[in-house]
């Protein structure tokens, strides 16, 4: 398979039709243009959930992703930013570039910063998609816990959920991890805040993902 120009863009895709969560995404992203680099695109996914919370709303999403990924033979990287990954293997099935989904690319950064890392998920369903991907990985045996926010992906963006995430990561703390993941595209603001407060690595799953997907486009180049 061609694969995309390094120059082209790197497409990161909130799967959510929350545009509040999108441009989150590109604050937290503003800092990785990089003088002669490809851009960074973030876009909303207009036909998906106002929220990915379920199983039913991953499944939703995957085929629009899919075609999506598809299309864009411009672009140098394509990142899925939802933290289940839906459609990571069907989209790299069919995507001119490499595609990165950010549960993956966040677990394998957690991994590179401390022996067991926790990680910050918006329900206990949640948790039910989380926790199988993180065994087919083969990862458990580095996984402290996970544990809910009790939250909406609305909710998590908002600021008044900072003290509850705060909560949440230093129960993980306690449980023995020494990086928290957070486990939403839509906590992506919170990250320097919650590790001034924490004390440990806190990684923003869009950031690690979109962070792989730049150096595989600069080495390609």
């Amino acid at each position: 398979m061609t694969r995309g120009s390094p120059k082209g863009p790197i497409v990161v895709v909130n799967p959510n039709s929350n545009e509040d969560v999108t441009q989150g995404m590109r604050e937290a992203l503003a800092g990785f243009a990089l003088p002669g680099g490809p851009a960074i695109e973030c876009v909303t996914l207009t036909e998906g959930p106002f929220g990915v919370e379920t199983q039913e709303d991953s499944d939703s999403v995957v085929m629009p992703l899919a075609r999506m990924a598809k299309e864009r033979t411009d672009a140098s990287g394509f990142v899925i930013a939802c933290y289940s990954d839906p459609g990571l293997e069907v989209c790299r099935s069919v995507a001119s570039c490499p595609v990165f989904g950010i549960q993956e690319s966040a677990v394998l950064t957690a991994m590179s910063r401390a022996d067991l890392f926790g990680s910050i998920a918006l329900s206990p369903k949640s948790i039910l998609r989380h926790r199988p991907y993180m065994r087919r990985m083969g990862v458990l045996g580095r996984l402290a816990n996970i544990r809910p926010l009790n939250m909406s992906v609305a909710q998590s963006h908002a600021p008044e959920s900072f003290p509850r995430i705060v909560e949440v990561g230093e129960a993980l703390k306690a449980d023995g991890a020494g990086a928290i993941l957070l486990g939403c595209a839509g906590m992506a603001g919170h990250r320097v805040a919650l590790e001034a407060a924490l004390g440990v690595p806190v990684i923003d799953p869009v950031q690690a993902a979109t962070g792989m997907a730049l150096a595989q486009a600069l080495v390609a180049g």
